[in-house]
């Protein structure tokens, strides 16, 4: 039996602010089932679960501990949405980070790594968007499709695709711009939205 298991959230709350470490861990003690639960449901993975679920407690210390606590008598449910909160912001940044990889010689530009579940009518979409853009970029000249790739795909700077292709920086410049708008011209004539 914890010592302080008589005190309420509160009382506990504030002898931690008053310099009780182990009124803190009586108050993890006390909850760390229910918010753990929630965080696993959200995610669906329990080792990441147990990551969010310290970097929760963390924000909790330092909220605490700066004086920034205000719902008294309601530690469970602000808990509870800090927690959903982390869930939500690690979504939104994983979702914003896809990356894209090239095997040797022989690579698919859009070939990517999603790390968020994507559902079978996502992936199908995604495929027949990818193809229809090589499709497209097989229209476009040699030169144009080549700065593009490279650019885009290969991440190099306009001096390293002038000095690849043997032409000048303006020359590069000029057919990124045509190629990109020789691109655009085909997604609306073929209806492609990306």
């Amino acid at each position: 039996m914890r010592s302080n298991s008589n005190l309420t959230d509160q009382q506990l709350i504030q002898l931690f602010v008053n310099g009780d470490s182990s009124s803190l861990e009586d108050l993890i003690y006390r909850h760390k089932d229910r918010i753990f639960t929630s965080i696993v449901i959200l995610l669906k993975d329990k080792s990441l679960a147990e990551d969010i679920f310290q970097e929760v407690f963390i924000k909790i210390i330092d909220t605490l501990r700066s004086g920034s606590y205000t719902d008294e008598g309601k530690f469970l449910p602000w808990a509870l949405r800090i927690a959903h909160n982390m869930c939500v912001d690690h979504f939104r940044k994983v979702k914003r980070t896809p990356v894209v990889y090239n095997n040797s010689e022989d690579y698919d530009i859009f070939d990517t790594l999603n790390l968020s579940e994507e559902g079978a009518e996502d992936k199908i979409m995604r495929t027949q968007s990818h193809e229809r853009v090589k499709q497209m970029l097989d229209m476009l000249p040699q030169d144009q499709r080549e700065v593009i790739v490279m650019r885009h795909f290969a991440n190099l700077s306009f001096k390293e695709i002038a000095e690849k292709t043997n032409c000048s920086i303006n020359t590069a410049l000029g057919r990124m711009r045509y190629g990109l708008i020789n691109l655009r011209k085909l997604m609306v004539e073929q209806q492609v939205a990306l």
